[in-house]
């Protein structure tokens, strides 16, 4: 059986950002190493700006919240630059994070579509040829399907390791993420996404804070969290139609790594919505089943669990195909680190 979780080799260009990826058979991933999954060799790479991070730093380590806060979501500002006032905020406290009240955004009710086109699948397995895409793993997108939404809410980013922090400290729960290294929260990491969370804890923590605020906090479900991504035009990518690497916190940037929320402002949804292709994969309410009309896909993945939970949106850790705002997918156990997180829905009253 094939997994998604196979290398792919290719070329490195003079600053280590990868090349074309020649197409090649794949084979079962076993007890490959991450580097491995991904084609990266096992010396040491330099990474495309987190070596040269410490100069980017020393460039904004004066500036006032207020300053730090306009330039992490700046357009205008370069990207490392922006990681840089994003990693400095999140050292200092960021005060776009309020656990018990945060930034929601309301998107209207509508006669939606999502899903992909029968007609466009072999378009799609083309564009992602390279990648060594298995038929059946795009064929869980069709077809594409109407469907019926009420008013709602969705976080404009996905929850934080200061959030989860805050939940674990006030439940005493013992539901600790296992990117959290000695189960110790990284203060360093504290306005990135929570990820390594099960579906479960995501669910445990959409409870607790909805007790604790009095309001119905929940995932998202499957085609609010696809709409919110792809907007009325129903774009490839929050974007638009086209991958641009550096609009993505994806493999293709090459940091492999969690970056501060919102600082790939580019990559902003239609709705204003950060972060929903790349950073961390995001859970949602579902559990996977056929669309209506579709077939259901047995592979890996139901392989392990045949109800489980859909994530959408992509990681750090993986290439562009799951960043597709249409992708459907789901936490792969055979992979050790899997940057599986979440982000806040909640009912709109009209």
């Amino acid at each position: 059986m094939k997994t998604e979780e196979t290398p792919f080799p290719f070329t490195l260009d003079s600053k280590g950002i990868p090349g074309h990826w020649p197409r090649f058979e794949k084979i079962l991933c076993g007890s490959m190493t991450e580097r491995e999954r991904l084609g990266l060799p096992n010396h040491w790479l330099p990474s495309r700006w987190l070596d040269d991070l410490p100069q980017y730093l020393n460039a904004v380590r004066a500036l006032d919240l207020p300053t730090l806060l306009q330039k992490a979501e700046d357009k205008n500002t370069p990207l490392p630059e922006r990681i840089a006032a994003g990693t400095m905020l999140g050292l200092l406290g960021d005060p776009r994070i309020n656990t018990q009240n945060p930034t929601m955004i309301r998107i209207e009710a509508g006669q939606v579509q999502i899903g992909l086109k029968h007609d466009d699948l072999d378009t799609v397995l083309n564009d992602y040829a390279d990648l060594g895409m298995d038929r059946p793993w795009i064929e869980k997108e069709c077809p594409r399907h109407s469907v019926e939404l009420k008013p709602y809410y969705l976080a404009r980013y996905p929850v934080s390791n200061q959030e989860y922090r805050d939940f674990l400290k006030d439940s005493g729960l013992d539901l600790i993420p296992s990117s959290w290294t000695f189960c110790r929260f990284p203060q360093e990491r504290s306005n990135h996404p929570v990820y390594t969370v099960t579906a479960e804890m995501a669910d445990a923590y959409c409870t607790w804070l909805s007790k604790k605020t009095g309001k119905p906090y929940r995932l998202p479900t499957e085609a609010e969290w696809e709409y919110a991504a792809s907007g009325p035009e129903g774009y490839e990518f929050p974007w638009g139609n086209q991958f641009m690497p550096d609009y993505a916190n994806t493999a293709e940037v090459g940091l492999f790594s969690s970056t501060p929320i919102g600082v790939f402002v580019d990559g902003n949804s239609p709705f204003g919505i950060a972060d929903m292709a790349g950073n961390v994969e995001e859970f949602v309410a579902d559990t996977y089943t056929a669309y209506p009309g579709g077939i259901r896909i047995e592979d890996h993945l139901t392989e392990f669990n045949p109800n489980y939970r859909i994530a959408r949106g992509g990681t750090f850790a993986r290439f562009r195909d799951l960043a597709r705002t249409r992708r459907r997918h789901g936490h792969n156990p055979r992979s050790s680190v899997y940057a599986m997180g979440f982000r806040l829905a909640m009912d709109s009253e009209g």
